[in-house]
C-alpha cells in the first residue's frame, strides 16, 4: 500500500541500507488501560487479555478488556465533552486544527517506536509500518488539520421574502471500530475528520492489535486535546463492538473489516437509534493486463498489490485477468519475482514479508490454498509455510484459475496471487465485474482510450491505472456493493462526519 504514492514495497526509494530507520528495544509497554476522559482505567469487569506477537507467538503485554459498561462510561465521558458551552464545542475551527497539527507532530517525534509497537503487534516488517502506516497516518492528520477551519455552508436563494443559509455541524459522539491490519493509519482515517469537524470520539482498536492505538491515546493527553474528545476502549468485537452498534448515545459508527460483520453492524444500528454508519469492507479486486502493456511493471506492481502486508488487505490483488498473449510470459515473470520476496522476522530491515495475525486467520488461508490445489488450479510458486507452528505462509501463486474456484469467489486476505485467462475487453469486464464486492480495480494498458473506457466500465469505487495500491489523503476512498458504503479521505469524508442544518429567516417586506 502506496500511502500518498511516496513508497515502494514499503521502503523509501533510494536510501542507503545504513541510512535505515530501526526499531526501539521495547521492553515493557508502559500504555494497557483503557482511556477515558484523558485517564488510565481498569476496566469495569477486571478482565484483562493477552496480544500477542505474531511472529513467535509470545505474549507482549495484558491489556485491559472493556465491555458494554466501559462503553457506557466512555460514551457519557464523549457526552459531556460535546454539551452546548464545553471547552470543545466553543473551541475555535482554527484550534481544533493546531490540535490535531500537535498530534501529528507527537506522532512523528514517537515514529520510531509506534512503528515498533505496530511491527510487534501485527507481525508486519517494521520498514513497511515506518515508511507506510507512519507516513500516512502523519499526512492524514495534517490534512484534515487544515480542514479543520474551512468547512461552511452556504446561502441559498429563494425569494425575495426569505434568506436561507445552510450549516454544517458536528454529527455528535463517532464510534469507530478499528481493523487488525492497519490498526494505526485505520484509527487515523477515521478520527482525523471527525475531530476536524468537531465531533467527540470513542474507538475499540481490533482485540489481536490495541497497543499503537493505546500509544495514541497519551499522546492525545499530551497535546491537551480536552477531556473526553478521545476514548480508546480494547476490547472484543461481540462484547465492546456489539455495544458501539447498539448503544442509543452514539450517533455515527464507522468501521472497517469483513463484510459479515459489517452487515451486523447496520443491522445493529437501524434496530437501535438509527445511527449514521460508515463502512469499509471486505474486496476481491479485479486487475486487468492487456497484451499492449508494460508488462515489467504490470508483474511489479500486481506483486504489491497480492503480497503487501501479507496479502491482509482489502484492496488485495485477488483476480488478475491475463489476455492470452502475454499469459504464459506473465505467469513465468510473476514467479521469478516471488522469489525475491525475503521472509522472516519483521524487526529485521531485509524482510519484506512476515507472518498472518492468528492461527484462526492462518487455517483459513491454508484452507483456500489447499481448496484451489483440489478444485484445479496450478500451483505455480509457495502453497505452503515455515515451521510446525508458525504463522508465516509463502508467497503463492495459481494460474488456470476458473471463475467458479473458491479461491476465485471468496476473499482469501492472505499471500496468495490467482491468475485468469481472458481474449476479449467485453468478456473481462463482465467477468470482473461479476463480484459481490466493489472496492478496487486495476487496468494495465498503454491505450488511453481503453483505459478510459475499461475504468468506466468497473463498479469499483477507485480504478488504478498502470499502478496498484496508489492511495492518497486527498482522494475519496471506499466501496461499490457489498464493499461497502459512504467514503472515507479526502473532502468527501467530512459530510460522513457532519449534518447540513437549514436555517430560514423571513424578511421584513419594508426596504
Amino acid at each position: 500500500m502506496a500511502q500518498s504514492g511516496t513508497t515502494r514495497n514499503g521502503v523509501a526509494e533510494k536510501i542507503p541500507a545504513s541510512d535505515l530507520p530501526q526499531p526501539v528495544k521495547v521492553q515493557q509497554v508502559r500504555n494497557t488501560k483503557i482511556f477515558i476522559n484523558n485517564e488510565w482505567h481498569t476496566s469495569i469487569s477486571g478482565r484483562t487479555f493477552p496480544t500477542l506477537n505474531p511472529a513467535t507467538g509470545d505474549t507482549i503485554c495484558e491489556v485491559q478488556e472493556a465491555d458494554k459498561e466501559d462503553v457506557d462510561k466512555a460514551v457519557a465521558a464523549a457526552k459531556v465533552a460535546m454539551q452546548l458551552g464545553s471547552a470543545w464545542r466553543k473551541m475555535e475551527p482554527s484550534h481544533r486544527g493546531r490540535l490535531l497539527h500537535r498530534l501529528a507532530d507527537l506522532v512523528e517525534r514517537d515514529r520510531l517506536l509506534i512503528a515498533t509497537l505496530e511491527s510487534l503487534d501485527t507481525g508486519k516488517p517494521f520498514l513497511q509500518a515506518f515508511f507506510v502506516d507512519l507516513e500516512g497516518s502523519i499526512r492524514t492528520l495534517r490534512y484534515y488539520a487544515g480542514w479543520a477551519d474551512k468547512i461552511h455552508g452556504k446561502s441559498v436563494p429563494v425569494d425575495e421574502t426569505f434568506m436561507c443559509i445552510t450549516k454544517h455541524e458536528p454529527i455528535g459522539i463517532c464510534g469507530a471500530i478499528i481493523p487488525w491490519n492497519f490498526p494505526l493509519l485505520m484509527l487515523m482515517w477515521k478520527i482525523g475528520p471527525a475531530l476536524c469537524c468537531g465531533n467527540t470520539v470513542v474507538i475499540k482498536p481490533a482485540e489481536q492489535t490495541p497497543l499503537t492505538a493505546l500509544h495514541i491515546g497519551s499522546l492525545i493527553k499530551e497535546a491537551e486535546f480536552p477531556p473526553g474528545v478521545v476514548n480508546i476502549l480494547p476490547g472484543f468485537g461481540p462484547t465492546a463492538g456489539a455495544a458501539f452498534a447498539s448503544h442509543c448515545g452514539i450517533d455515527k459508527v464507522a468501521f472497517t473489516g469483513s463484510t459479515e460483520v459489517g452487515q451486523l453492524i447496520k443491522e445493529s444500528a437501524a434496530k437501535s437509534n438509527l445511527k449514521r454508519v460508515t463502512l469499509e469492507l471486505g474486496g476481491k479486486n479485479p486487475c486487468i493486463v492487456f497484451a499492449d502493456c508494460d508488462l515489467q511493471l504490470a508483474v511489479e506492481e500486481i506483486q504489491k498489490g497480492a503480497f503487501y502486508n501479507q496479502g491482509q488487505c482489502c484492496t488485495a490483488a485477488s483476480r488478475v485477468f491475463v489476455q492470452e498473449k502475454i499469459y504464459e510470459e506473465f505467469v513465468r515473470r510473476s514467479i521469478e519475482s516471488a522469489k525475491k520476496i525475503v521472509i522472516g522476522d519483521p524487526l529485521d530491515p531485509q524482510t519484506t514479508h512476515g507472518p498472518q495475525i492468528d492461527q484462526q486467520h492462518f487455517d483459513k488461508i491454508m484452507d483456500l490454498i489447499e481448496s484451489g490445489k483440489k478444485e484445479g488450479a496450478k500451483l505455480e510458486y509457495g502453497g505452503g509455510y515455515l515451521g510446525e507452528k508458525s504463522l508465516f505462509i509463502q508467497p503463492t501463486i495459481f494460474s488456470e484459475v476458473k471463475d467458479s474456484m473458491r479461491i476465485a469467489i471468496e476473499e482469501i486476505f492472505g499471500p496468495v496471487l490467482c491468475i485468469f485467462r481472458f481474449k476479449s475487453q467485453q468478456e473481462v469486464i463482465e467477468r470482473a465485474n461479476n463480484s459481490r464486492y466493489g472496492l478496487v480495480s486495476a487496468v494495465f494498458t498503454t491505450s488511453m482510450d481503453r483505459a478510459l473506457s475499461v475504468s468506466g466500465a468497473m463498479e469499483t469505487g477507485t480504478v488504478w491505472i498502470n499502478c496498484y495500491n496508489a492511495l492518497h489523503v486527498q482522494t475519496p476512498f471506499g466501496g461499490y456493493k457489498m464493499s461497502g458504503n459512504g467514503r472515507e479521505l479526502g473532502e468527501y469524508a467530512l459530510a460522513e462526519y457532519s449534518e447540513v442544518k437549514t436555517v430560514t429567516f423571513k424578511m421584513s417586506e419594508t426596504m
